[in-house]
């Protein structure tokens, strides 16, 4: 960075060479001469290897503590509940406080193809909402609306990101938008690292491949075998798929679990009700009248599931897609993956629900595996 800046490589913004920041240090430490507005996090959550308090722990003691006020820390991280340790830590740092925290779910598309080269596509958007801890009972109570304080919060930050071209959308309730997004990374970024494959490998068909010479092959279900299908291979009949039997077997398993998650985002996010005092509408299905049952934070979109796999297959059959998820680029770089807060959360979150995620069970066991692996050759100095 120093020596020769970042180059950046973007469908959106173009081609940018040698790119330095304004300020530049090896440590947080270094960087503690005056206070800060906001703290941006845009670090891998793996807390394996470091947690989030021990990363800004010189933000978060003495002398910077005892001298300058908090920041607005803003968390873009994947994953589920990456905020409770720091907003733990801030609350025993001063417990008179509130802590400002503001959470996104960020979508862009982006690689390190070198050291110094980053590869965008020609997207990037940004949900943003306040962190609020769950209540004792652990329930999720969205409000209707942010006060005032935590909308000229988001509206700064947000400002500060839509002048740059970024596509920003401040939510009341950031945690449901992040359980949606999250759907994508547990399910089908867990699917690229476990097969160490890109998703091309499962949706692209060989007629799309660069290279294939022939027209697409015929149907090959015949009436009889559709007629037998289980729903999932019926619900996903028309995803694209790189082979029969990929289709038959692959996709229809990403489909229950998307499902299965899902499932469990219905439970732990329903739907607020403006003028209600529960999470549901009145028995008789006009919400008492004057708008009154519309909901004012919606729960997720009931066709989530088969949607993220349609998206997902629409974008790597495509001839010219190069993407691969974050947790494949992982393994292929011999780097620990975020398994805790994307795939384990899930997991724990299901069980304090009561709600079964057997498939995720299982991809999260596997993946314990690999993660272990990987844990120890960087721990032991390996590649």
């Amino acid at each position: 960075m120093t020596a020769n800046g970042m180059n950046f490589r973007s469908r959106k913004y173009g081609d940018h060479q040698g790119w330095r920041p304004d300020r530049l240090f090896p440590t947080i430490s270094d960087a503690l001469d005056r206070p800060y507005s906001h703290v941006v996090l845009t670090t891998k959550a793996i807390p394996e290897l470091q947690t989030t308090p021990s990363l800004l722990h010189p933000l978060l003691s003495p002398p910077y503590a005892d001298t300058h006020p908090q920041p607005t820390y803003v968390l873009m991280q994947n994953g589920l509940n990456v905020e409770v340790a720091l907003y733990d830590a801030l609350k025993k740092l001063k417990p008179q406080e509130e802590p400002r925290i503001i959470s996104t779910a960020v979508w862009i598309g982006t690689g390190l193809l070198d050291k110094n080269l980053v590869e965008h596509n020609e997207f990037d958007r940004v949900s943003l909402g306040v962190y609020r801890p769950p209540s004792p009972s652990g329930s999720i109570s969205p409000p209707t609306e942010n006060t005032p304080s935590e909308a000229a919060l988001l509206a700064s930050f947000a400002d500060m990101l839509a002048q740059g071209g970024s596509e920003t959308t401040v939510v009341h309730e950031i945690q449901r938008v992040k359980f949606a997004k999250n759907l994508w990374n547990s399910v089908l970024g867990a699917a690229a690292a476990l097969t160490r494959l890109s998703l091309r490998d499962v949706f692209r068909p060989p007629h799309l491949a660069p290279g294939y010479p022939s027209p697409p092959p015929p149907e090959s279900q015949s009436e009889s075998t559709s007629a037998r299908a289980s729903a999932s291979e019926r619900a996903t009949a028309k995803i694209p798929r790189a082979s029969e039997a990929i289709g038959l077997y692959t996709i229809p398993f990403l489909y229950d679990t998307l499902t299965e998650v899902h499932t469990l985002g219905t439970v732990l996010f329903p739907p607020s009700f403006s003028g209600c005092s529960s999470h549901s509408p009145s028995s008789d299905g006009d919400g008492g009248g004057d708008g009154a049952g519309a909901p004012a934070v919606p729960g997720l979109d009931p066709s989530l599931a088969l949607k993220t796999l349609a998206n997902t297959a629409r974008l790597h059959a495509r001839p010219d897609s190069t993407h691969l998820p974050s947790m494949l680029m992982d393994v292929q770089a011999g780097r620990p993956m975020e398994v805790e807060h994307v795939v384990g959360e899930v997991v724990r979150m299901g069980r304090a629900a009561g709600v079964d995620v057997p498939r995720m069970e299982a991809l999260y066991a596997l993946l314990l595996v690999m993660q272990n692996q990987l844990l120890r050759q960087q721990r032991e100095g390996g590649s």
